[in-house]
């Protein structure tokens, strides 16, 4: 399953660092989910789809 975070975080106009600040995770971890390195707890991917005024389905393809 391939992760649109990094595209979907850049298209809402974030930082990386606000958003991994804003879940309460590291950035290498934000940047292993966005690199399919690992996935996002499902509580995280819905805090997540909030920020970015996304459902959850769309961070990944």
């Amino acid at each position: 399953m391939k992760s649109r975070i990094g595209e979907l975080i850049d298209a809402a106009g974030y930082k990386k660092k606000y958003i991994a600040k804003e879940l309460d995770v590291s950035p290498t971890q934000l940047s292993n989910w966005i690199s399919g390195r690992s996935y996002p707890t499902l509580e995280k991917a819905f805090k997540l789809a909030t920020i970015l005024g996304v459902k959850v389905d769309d961070l990944y393809e």
